[in-house]
Order: structure tokens, then C-alpha cells, then sequence
């Protein structure tokens, strides 16, 4: 149970595996769960002071280039002064498993107050943009750059707002436990173009937390991202080649919104200069509202403008900024809330441009920009013919060995029908939830499905009809109570079968609308092991019953008994067990799947 005399809104009770105590801290329950590990609610010994204590990852504890970029970044964020910060209290980067001490902030994210009560007012969402450029200004004032802000890492805390977070993406980069060279960390909804950079040795500046800057405040004001569109291949493509949306926002903060998201990082304005825009004497009303009606963020924003500032790189007089040659991530993947967001990135050729730009703006490439469009084609075909023709280009041409697993689960060597090794997209798709509360992605060569409540979510694939069919794919389970969901005979309209695989059993269900009826419950020949090599998962569906496989070996039969469910399609997504707690997240990795009909 969590101590009476710590907050219960926000805090969970800890788990059976989660440490006690860490150093001279009392761990008395869990905030949350991200890309670097686990945040707990603590306090010190003999203390009654509330801190919050992040704990990294232990495949991440063991990796020394990570553990020196760590106690780096650590370092430099102790030198932000705490102008709507989040104040770093203590850390230990050479504990067996490294962690990091920063002030409680007892209040709810910016993504919670708007998914639960909708956009903010205009006074709010004005103290929000200063609250945010004032810590932004801190921050950059220290030399250090956010690289991962978003609505999450925002706490509307009373008095003003609170960053959090700050630096510590940068420790997660260019790891070899965490990330290729060819990879990046962040949140693709709130990432500046440049982040796309298919320069493995381009900087990342400032200007790229300005341009998520305007992305958040673009999300608190109208409840949505800028670019925002249906996966985050395709809102990266936006945020690339198109101008944000930003109905919604009044002027003059609309005008200043536009002028943050600019695609050239040179133009943008620099952290101090927004904040010495929302407090001039030429702000809007509803600034000069927020600053009279909250004096800690009056007194924040003046102490910051008075001690910190950050100026962004002027190109010399008439000359072009050079453009970055952008491509468009082919399998761009997108975990949720606190999260990392891992960016394929290839080197795209640059193309000769057909005119000069404008002055001052950077030179649009045509082969990016054409990219993007057959990105966003295929991403709303998606159905249909596109699924027939990678279906042919993904499928095998050699029979398979006579005794291998899929002969068996075929009764003979055929070719199997669809075939995709789900290392990339294919036959399934990148998808995401818009408020990014689940996502299906490729990483790691896997289809990973993830979602950060209890629930089903599914991953895009083709839609060819099936009856009768034998079925195997790699199943990988990542974190507790998270359940590999296979349908079959699945229709939008009616429903169909879901084989719902967890750590130690098997669920047979009828998935119709938003319910699931359980049917029977399969034991596991074994249980599987979390984050470890694939377990392979066989269906054989035939007339009236489905036979389950665990690496070959047979699990056991239920009977198929729904009249109206013959046919249908396969689905591959993401549930979580039954026993499992409200809050996620739940996440599983699907690899080579074969179906023969």
C-alpha cells in the first residue's frame, strides 16, 4: 500500500520487484515509467520532504558509454537555476542501477489537464507559454538543451508551471545498449525538422526545444499537435514539408507559434527572446493576465531574463541558410509518454533545386518532399491492392523444410500465403493512437505494440479474408502483465477470435465492439521469460476449433462456436493480462510471421 501521507492521485503502489530503498532514500511508491527506467515517489531518510528518484533502466546501468554521458548531463543540469524547473537534489551515476533525485512537483502533466478537461483557457494557456520559456531560458542559460519536451514533461504545479527532464534525453543517444548511430531519441509530434538531419554529425541547438516549444503550446491551446496526423511516419512527413495548423490560437500567440515552428532553425527566435515577447510591453492581454494574477511566474520570468539568455546564430548579411538534406523515415517508430521514439534516419542525395528560395528560407528538396507524399499515399491506401502487391514482393518462394515448426503447423511444405518478416513496414503498418496513448512501431527489428492503459490496441495489416488457416509469429513479451494479442476471423463489423498470449497462459476470447468475452484459458507448456528471444506462437484454425503451438510443442484446442464469425482477418496488436493494474505501460514485439490458407 502507498503511505497515507504521500499523494494518491498520482502515485501507484510499488511492485514486488521494485527496490525499497535506494542510497539514502525511501522509495514509498511509483509516478510513472518511461524510456530511461522507472520514477518513484521517495523521500530521505529522517525526512519528510517528498522527492521524486528516476531510476535507470538496468540495460542501461551497464553500459559505460551511457553511465559517462549520464553523470555528464547530470552535472550540467545541477547549473539550471530553477526557473519553472524541476530543481535536480542529488544523483548517483556509480550506483548498481544509476539514479537521479529531483523535486517533487505535486500537480498533474499538461498532457493529463487537457486530455481529461480539453484546451486551456486563454489566461492558462498564456501562463503555460511563459512558464515554458522561462524554464527554456534557464536551461539554455546552462548551457544544456532539453531535447524531449513535451505536454508530459510539463507539471502544472501551483504557482507556475514546472519543466522536467531537462538534458537527460542526450544521455540516451549514441549508446550501445540504447541506440544505433543511426538513431535519435524524442517524441516525433513535438521533433524539429533538423532532428531528421540525415547528417549523422549535424548539432542539435536550442532552436530545436523552441520549435517543440510551439508544438506544446499549439497542443495546449487547441488539444492538438501542430503536424498532427494518423502514424508518426506521416507527421513527420508534415512537420518536413508542411505548414503547422494552428486554428485555434489567437493572435499575437499565433503569430509567435508560427514563428517558433519555423522550418529553419536560424529563424526561429531564441528562448529569451520568446520570453521577452510574452512580457513586453506589447504582450496580449491575456499574458499581462497570467504575469498580474501569478506573481512567482512574474518573479520567475523577470529573475530569468535578468540572469540568462541564449543567442541563436545569425547567417551573414543576404546570404541563404544552408538546408538540411531531410529524408523521411521509412519505419519510423513511436512509443508513447515518456518514451523513446527511435528515428531510422537514411541519407537521402541531394537534389538540385529547381529555383532559388526566397531569402532567408531554406531551399525545399524535391526528393523528400516526394517521399513524404507516397508516405502519406501508402499510409492512407493502405488496403486492398497495396496489400496484394506487398504481399507478392513479401512473399517466399521456397518451400518450407518438411519437419521445420511451419510444416508442421501446415501439415505439409507450402508456400505460406503472407509472409513478413516485421522488421520494417510491409504487410503491417506504423500506427499510433492521437492522443499517443498507444502505437504500433518497428524497432529493433520487431513489430512493437504498445499501449499505456489496460485495453486492446491493433496494429494496421493487410485485410484479406481468411477461413480456415495455420498461423506462426515470434512473440516477445517487454514488460510485466503485457499480452501479445493474435485475432483471426476478425471483421470491423462483427468481431472475430483473439488469442490473447501472456507470460504463463493463453486466452481464447470473442472480440466484439469494445468487449471481450472470455472462452477458455490455455496453460503455457512454459512460461515466457520477459524481454528474451521470441517464443513461437502457432494457430492452426479449422472448421469449428484452434489449436495453439508454443514453439512447436502443443498447448492445447478450443472450440470455435460464434455462427457469424467464418472469416475474417489477422490482426496482431497488444492487451494486457487479466490481473494486470490500470495504468501500463504494456508493451509486446512481434517478428517473421508466416500464414498459410
Amino acid at each position: 500500500m502507498v503511505d497515507s501521507t504521500v499523494p494518491g492521485e498520482r502515485t501507484q503502489p510499488l511492485r514486488p520487484h521494485d527496490p525499497r530503498e535506494l542510497g539514502d532514500y525511501e522509495l514509498l511508491g511509483r509516478l510513472g515509467e518511461g524510456g530511461m527506467g522507472t520514477v518513484y515517489l521517495g523521500r530521505k531518510q529522517n525526512s519528510k520532504v517528498l522527492v521524486a528518484v528516476k531510476v535507470v533502466r538496468l540495460d542501461l546501468a551497464h553500459d559505460d558509454e551511457f553511465r559517462r554521458r549520464f553523470r555528464s548531463e547530470v552535472e550540467r543540469a545541477r547549473q539550471v537555476p530553477p526557473f519553472c524547473t524541476a530543481e535536480v537534489l542529488d544523483a548517483d551515476p556509480e550506483h548498481e542501477q544509476p539514479y537521479l533525485v529531483v523535486e517533487f512537483v505535486d500537480g498533474p502533466t499538461l498532457a493529463d489537464v487537457v486530455e481529461q478537461r480539453g484546451p486551456l483557457t486563454s489566461a492558462n494557456l498564456h501562463s503555460v507559454a511563459i512558464g515554458v520559456a522561462t524554464a527554456l531560458t534557464a536551461i539554455h542559460g546552462a548551457g544544456v538543451i532539453h531535447r524531449d519536451l513535451k505536454p508530459r514533461n510539463v507539471l502544472l504545479a501551483p504557482g507556475s508551471p514546472k519543466v522536467i527532464d531537462f538534458g537527460i534525453a542526450r544521455a540516451m543517444t549514441a549508446t550501445s545498449g540504447n541506440t544505433r548511430p543511426d538513431q535519435m531519441v524524442g517524441t516525433v509530434a513535438y521533433m524539429a525538422p533538423e532532428r531528421f538531419d540525415s547528417e549523422a554529425d549535424t548539432p542539435i541547438t536550442p532552436a530545436a526545444d523552441v520549435f517543440a516549444w510551439g508544438s506544446v503550446v499549439t497542443y495546449a491551446g487547441t488539444g492538438r499537435t501542430p503536424f498532427h496526423a494518423d502514424s508518426p511516419t506521416a507527421t513527420a512527413a508534415r512537420i518536413l514539408t508542411q505548414p503547422p495548423k494552428l486554428d485555434g490560437l489567437s493572435k499575437p500567440l499565433h503569430d509567435l507559434v508560427a514563428h517558433a515552428l519555423e522550418k529553419d532553425p536560424a529563424n526561429r527566435p531564441s528562448a529569451r527572446e520568446l520570453l521577452d515577447l510574452l512580457i513586453s510591453g506589447d504582450r496580449p492581454a491575456a499574458s499581462a493576465a497570467a504575469l498580474e494574477d501569478q506573481p512567482d511566474l512574474r518573479a520567475a520570468a523577470v529573475e530569468a531574463q535578468a540572469v540568462t539568455g541564449y543567442a541563436r546564430p545569425v547567417p551573414p548579411a543576404g546570404a541563404e541558410p544552408a538546408a538540411p538534406v531531410l529524408a523521411i523515415p521509412p519505419g519510423l517508430v513511436g512509443y508513447s509518454e515518456n518514451s523513446i521514439v527511435t528515428v531510422p534516419i537514411e541519407a537521402v542525395p541531394e537534389a538540385a533545386p529547381a529555383g532559388a528560395g526566397a531569402p532567408g528560407r531554406p531551399r525545399r528538396r524535391v526528393l523528400p518532399a516526394l517521399l513524404a507524399a507516397i508516405t502519406v499515399l501508402v499510409i492512407a491506401a493502405g488496403v486492398g491492392m497495396i496489400g496484394l502487391l506487398l504481399r507478392d514482393h513479401f512473399r517466399e518462394d521456397t518451400p518450407t523444410p518438411a519437419g521445420s515448426p511451419e510444416a508442421a503447423a501446415t501439415g505439409s511444405g507450402q508456400t505460406p500465403l503472407l509472409a513478413d518478416k516485421l522488421a520494417a513496414t510491409g504487410l503491417w503498418q506504423a500506427t499510433a493512437q492521437s492522443d499517443e496513448q498507444a502505437s504500433c512501431a518497428f524497432a529493433q527489428g520487431a513489430l512493437v505494440a504498445r499501449r499505456e492503459t489496460t485495453g486492446t490496441f491493433r496494429c494496421r495489416g493487410p485485410r484479406d479474408p481468411l477461413a480456415d488457416l495455420s498461423a506462426e509469429v515470434g512473440v516477445r513479451l517487454d514488460t510485466r502483465f503485457s499480452c501479445a494479442a493474435i485475432w483471426f476471423r476478425f471483421d470491423d463489423a462483427k468481431g472475430g477470435y483473439q488469442v490473447r498470449i501472456c507470460e504463463k497462459d493463453a486466452y481464447l476470447s470473442v472480440h466484439s465492439a469494445d468487449r471481450v468475452t472470455l472462452k477458455k484459458t490455455l496453460p503455457l507448456a512454459r512460461p515466457i521469460p520477459l524481454y528474451a528471444a521470441p517464443t513461437r506462437i502457432g494457430l492452426r484454425v479449422r472448421g469449428g476449433s484452434v489449436e495453439l503451438t508454443q514453439d512447436g510443442a502443443a498447448v492445447g484446442t478450443a472450440a470455435l462456436t460464434e455462427p457469424g464469425l467464418t472469416q475474417g482477418r489477422v490482426v496482431l496488436g497488444v492487451f494486457n493480462d487479466p490481473a494486470a493494474p490500470k495504468e501500463g505501460p504494456y508493451e509486446v514485439a512481434f517478428s517473421d510471421l508466416k500464414i498459410w490458407a
